[in-house]
């Protein structure tokens, strides 16, 4: 019998629910959406994870369980309350200059939020996984521009193609260059001294991992699995935290 109420990807989904309603209720999200009906359907999706964890499932059986099917229809909607797809440019249209760097944080939350629901089914699919990487997406994308961080030597950032759209990851690793194929964990965002970080890139040994195989977005090939320990830890204090 499967423990869901030690599946990480179930416990990541909860907390990441958390994170968005505290992200939603204090964030300065301008314009004309549906902040009640966003914050109720968050809760609601709670409810229903509650029966999930505590539900002792197979894999393969949640999979095919109501409660995920319920899950799947409300982040969607939570996504359409937000503004619809291009939610997150609305927002920023709106806001003021000494506005966007907060904003741009509290963005980031909450694309986290939504991808850990948008793609729990195909982390649940791949089966009992008893590994804290598992609660979150790993996945390869392209470093298209690199520039110096204005307010750190030592930092870099990044502006990342994973298929379906870019990303900013921060990185020390001075090395890196347009063209790298990398591997990205979608962890919870980090500010860096006012850049987001919507993740981190893979590495073991000294620098990241740069010529990862595998498609823009998707899963990469063949990665070592020392370079998911810093990742692995992350996802514990996110739990903890």
């Amino acid at each position: 019998m499967w423990d869901t109420s030690k599946d990480y990807r179930l416990l990541v989904a909860e907390k990441s629910i958390d994170l968005f309603t505290r992200t939603i209720e204090g964030g300065n999200f301008k314009g004309h959406w549906k902040k009640k009906l966003a914050i109720q359907t968050a809760r609601e999706m709670g409810r229903e994870l509650q029966a999930i964890i505590y539900s002792y499932m197979e894999p393969q059986d949640l999979l095919v369980s109501p409660q995920i099917s319920t899950l799947k229809e409300k982040i969607e909607k939570i996504q359409e309350y937000l503004g619809g797809e291009d939610w997150s440019k609305h927002f920023l249209e709106l806001a003021n200059r000494d506005e966007k760097e907060k904003l741009e944080e509290n963005i980031a939350k909450v694309r986290f939020f939504l991808n850990t629901f948008l793609n729990l089914e195909k982390r649940i699919s791949l089966g009992p996984i008893n590994d804290p990487i598992i609660g979150i997406d790993i996945i390869v994308g392209e470093i298209m521009s690199v520039s110096k961080h204005p307010q750190a030597d030592n930092l870099l950032i990044c502006n990342v193609n994973v298929g379906l759209r870019a990303m900013t990851i921060v990185t020390n690793d001075l090395e890196v260059k347009d063209g790298n194929h990398v591997a990205i964990s979608l962890l919870p965002p980090s500010t860096f001294m006012g850049v987001t970080s919507e993740g981190m890139f893979l590495g073991a040994g000294e620098g990241i991992l740069k010529n990862v195989d595998g498609n823009l977005g998707e899963i990469p090939h063949g990665i070592p699995l020392d370079a998911l320990n810093e990742a692995r830890n992350l996802v514990e204090n996110f739990l903890k935290g």
